[in-house]
């Protein structure tokens, strides 16, 4: 907004006040001073500020507005003229015109009057001339009328050709409805082009022809110009929400609808209304007006709140900090500021408190306690209060999920995965359920429309982005939220842990090229991780699921804590999406619920300890090829149940195929860890049992020892 100070001058006494002063007293007071203007009116220079007030501050959007606030600001009073004089009696005279509407309507206050016997529109000097100082071109017409009535008082007047209004009703009395239009409704706008209407968009209507679409723009038919002599003056009060949505519907967007945005309130329209006529009447005399319709909702209670002078020093803290007294902000100031505020109030000095009445001008800024401490902080000056930083007298305990996570990602960075952060925010094309997503009423993007379902889609595209740029050994996990349900019926948020990984060449072993790794080796990073964190799971295989286009419908297992509750999927990428994204086959993802590993971590407080054995152990290899058919859990299981209770543990060390086996069968070669608990173990003893193992293997699964 620009503000000459010429203007601000004329409302309120800044001549002993210095610029530097005055800007440092707007930026302290919450108005951004964004740049200091030189211009030139009638040969004489003029400094002008850009200022930027907050969007909560409608009541600061005009030159009335912000000379208040310097005065709250400065301590000076505003000055008694004409600008800031309210006209009782004419006000009073209004207010008995007055009709209720019911509230709801979009409309809170709808004002028409008809003013007649206007001679001369031409606009006095010194009103171009203001206009100028705030760097509008003036037109010479009722448009300068307008534009000054919006700075001086911030309210948007609407101006129609009386005549012309008339002349469609033939002469009938004027009634003024506020009513949705109707579907396919097309209105010819003030700026010569039609749209069409629907019946969410509200109209203000004259003996059921359209006036204007309510809060944005006039009817073509109705406007004015150099040859008219009466006007239709409406002023109103429009519901913020409302004008911004169907401002948006309509892809208009006009200066009335930007100050209506602002959620202006009723206080001074009539005011300003008054101030129009006064104008106008300047250059005619015998101007003649009266109230046509006034309608307005029930005014709401006036909200009180409570000021403790016990928060406001928690929350402002100490003025000055001696070393042997702290001193803070006094009641006489806390309340001298209140009435700079124009805030009536009754002070309670027993119990240290202020019952603060609260104006409809700043009901959308003040709501609540803070608000009011925040005002007094303001004009007190947020600078003049010592800053000092909190005694931090005992040091926060790590909560649950905090040391969840924490165990969690030094296990899985030390598997090699980074950790990636996404928004929860994605399009359609990253749905895994579109059924069961919840989509945005009104996105910003298309690609931001829906909350996730799942972690997996924003990770492999992370993935596949990286591998165009040559980035090669991205494989990383992710904490985060996943959405479903309907809302507000029955949403589901829950918090899940997944990764991608795999799909490059890696040397796992010294004497070994690169490759990348299979699925066994991908499932042993996983069953690592429930190792360290001390979880015990077990698998199952889950086939064709066709629900689900992320996984391989035949290389997907579901994971399960041992007390039978679901813990997530792992399992390699389907080969169409894989194709789709640029990847290759041997990539691998897991999704599991973050929930789960946080209650079983917590249920293994206490560590279970089993003795440890002094007898030493022996180690010995086993190779053998074997079909691809049998899973590793089943050889395990084969091999304890026969291989005596000195078998303690079966370990896979590698498996290797090549030309020389055939393609339904793998070579494998398992570590056998034998120990005792009672006795140091003989070669001989474990010899046999070896012999009795391959026997074992040959017979069920037929297997070829491998020498």
């Amino acid at each position: 907004m620009q503000v000459p100070l010429e203007w601000i001058q004329e409302l309120i006494d800044i001549k002993n006040v210095t610029l530097e002063e005055l800007v440092e007293k707007l930026t302290l007071g919450g108005f951004e001073v964004e740049e200091i203007l030189e211009i030139e009116v009638k040969n004489k220079k003029q400094i002008v500020l850009d200022i930027s007030a907050t969007a909560n501050r409608s009541d600061s959007l005009s030159i009335q507005g912000i000379s208040s606030e310097i005065a709250s600001l400065l301590n000076r009073p505003l000055n008694n003229c004409i600008y800031t004089k309210t006209i009782l009696e004419w006000k009073e005279s209004i207010t008995n015109e007055k009709q209720f509407i019911e509230a709801n309507l979009g409309c809170s206050t709808f004002l028409a009057l008809e003013v007649e016997n206007l001679q001369d529109l031409s606009v006095p000097i010194w009103i171009q001339e203001k206009l100028i100082s705030a760097k509008i071109n003036p037109t010479n017409s009722l448009l300068d009328f307008q534009t000054y009535i919006l700075l001086e008082t911030g309210y948007p007047l609407a101006l129609y050709d009386l005549g012309k209004i008339q002349k469609q009703v033939s002469n009938s009395k004027l009634n003024f409805s506020i009513e949705n239009g109707k579907p396919d409704q097309k209105f010819f706008a003030s700026n010569g082009l039609e749209y069409k209407l629907n019946e969410s968009n509200l109209l203000i209507n004259v003996n059921h022809y359209p006036l204007s679409i309510a809060g944005i723009i006039e009817n073509k038919n109705y406007t004015y110009s150099e040859t008219t002599n009466s006007l239709l003056i409406e002023g109103s009060i429009f519901n913020a929400a409302l004008i911004r949505q169907h401002s948006r519907n309509l892809g208009l967007r006009t200066d009335r609808s930007a100050r209506y945005e602002k959620s202006l309130k009723q206080t001074y329209l009539i005011e300003s209304v008054y101030r129009l006529i006064s104008l106008l009447r300047i250059k005619n005399p015998h101007l003649t007006c009266h109230v046509s319709t006034f309608l307005q909702e029930t005014e709401s209670m006036l909200k009180n709140i409570t000021l403790r002078y016990s928060t406001i020093k928690e929350i402002l803290g100490p003025i000055d900090n001696l070393l042997d007294k702290v001193n803070f902000i006094s009641e006489q100031k806390v309340s001298e500021y209140l009435k700079r505020l124009n805030l009536e109030f009754e002070y309670d000095e027993s119990q240290l408190k202020w019952e603060v009445q609260i104006p409809n001008l700043r009901s959308e800024d003040i709501t609540q306690e803070i608000d009011l401490i925040e005002e007094v902080g303001r004009l007190h000056g947020f600078n003049n209060f010592v800053t000092t930083l909190p005694k931090i007298t005992k040091i926060g305990a790590e909560d649950l999920s905090y040391q969840t996570r924490k165990k969690i990602t030094s296990c899985l960075l030390n598997l090699g995965l980074n950790e990636l952060i996404h928004y929860s925010l994605v399009g359609q094309n990253h749905l895994t359920n579109s059924q069961t997503a919840i989509n945005l009423i009104n996105p910003l993007l298309s690609d931001y429309g829906n909350l996730r379902t799942s972690l997996l889609p924003t990770l492999i595209e992370t993935v596949a982005e990286n591998l165009k740029q040559s980035n090669l050994t991205i494989e990383g996990f992710e904490y985060g939220h996943v959405f479903s349900g309907n809302i507000p019926n029955n949403p589901q948020e829950l918090e899940y842990i997944a990764g991608v990984y795999g799909g490059t060449n890696e040397k796992l072993s010294w004497s070994n090229s690169k490759k990348v790794i299979t699925w066994f080796e991908a499932k042993g990073k996983i069953e690592q991780l429930f190792k360290q964190l001390n979880i015990g799971v077990y698998w199952e295989l889950e086939l064709g699921d066709s629900s689900n286009n992320l996984f391989h419908p035949y290389r997907t297992a579901q994971l399960y804590l041992l007390n039978g509750n679901s813990l997530g999927k792992f399992g390699q990428i389907h080969p169409a999406y894989a194709h789709n994204k640029g990847l290759v086959l041997e990539t691998y993802l897991f999704e599991f619920s973050l929930k789960c590993i946080q209650d079983q971590l917590q249920k293994n407080k206490l560590p279970v300890f089993r003795d440890y054995s002094a007898y030493p152990k022996i180690l010995k290899d086993l190779s053998f090829i074997i079909s691809k058919g049998i899973t590793f859990v089943e050889l395990k299981k084969l091999l304890y149940l026969n291989g005596t209770k000195f078998l303690s543990k079966v370990n896979l060390l590698d498996e290797y195929q090549d030309s020389s086996i055939n393609a339904d069968s793998t070579s494998l070669c398992v570590q056998l860890v034998f120990q005792s608990t009672e006795k140091t173990l003989e070669n001989k003893e474990i010899e046999t049992i070896l012999i009795h193992l391959q026997s074992v293997l040959s017979h069920k699964f037929n297997a070829i020892i491998r020498k």
